[in-house]
């Protein structure tokens, strides 16, 4: 059973809805034995980190979300989700902790002529040959972003793909049972679709 994690956080529905065209029944849910007992788990979501990560602690799917991580379940940050894998971002004025699944910061666009922040549409990715996630994806594959802060990963060989706005961006990571991506697969056509697959394939 694949648990899509319900923290109040908006994308939700298009990630349940891609997940069931490629022929799943997702669950989506804050129950936290539902989750620890799901054999895959996603995190998707849009939104600000504080904000996430104070209804991850009031729903107390914080703790759960660390312990499903440390029992090898596989484990899926989409968009928001990727962010909240990490320890901290430069978006929570109140320095809040992220899960700290994966070691790196969330860091800000930094501001450049002729260039919108947002970052929002279709770029291509760079990928890493030896991804799970990613494999085969053709390389240069266009997927589709939305976002204003983006992942500095701490470890360059956790870095899955990449992609260049203003700087480079760290846009899939992935080490041991845990994957996510800053683009948004459930919204990148076939690749995106692929990927989702890719991911419910990993034992």
């Amino acid at each position: 059973m694949i648990a899509i994690v319900d923290y109040d956080a908006g994308n939700i529905k298009s990630v349940e809805k891609a997940l069931q065209f490629i022929g799943e029944k997702p669950l989506v849910t804050r129950d936290a034995e539902q989750i620890r007992g799901a054999d895959k788990v996603i995190v998707p979501g849009v939104g600000a980190f504080e904000d996430a990560m104070g209804r991850m602690n009031r729903y107390r799917l914080t703790e759960v979300l660390r312990e499903t991580a440390a029992q090898g379940t596989p484990m899926l940050g989409i968009c928001l989700g990727l962010q909240l894998f990490f320890e901290r971002s430069d978006e929570s004025e109140n320095n809040v902790e992220g899960l700290g699944l994966l070691p790196g910061e969330i860091v800000r666009f930094p501001a450049k002529d002729g260039y919108k922040i947002p970052h929002m549409g279709w770029n291509s990715i760079h990928i890493n040959p030896k991804s799970r996630l990613l494999h085969g994806i053709s390389q240069d594959s266009y997927v589709y972003f939305v976002h204003s802060y983006y992942l500095r990963a701490q470890r360059k060989e956790d870095v899955a793909a990449s992609t260049d706005y203003i700087v480079e961006v760290h846009a899939a990571v992935e080490r041991d049972n845990v994957f996510a991506t800053q683009f948004h697969p459930e919204k990148s056509g076939e690749v995106g679709l692929q990927i989702l697959k890719n991911f419910v394939s990993i034992s």
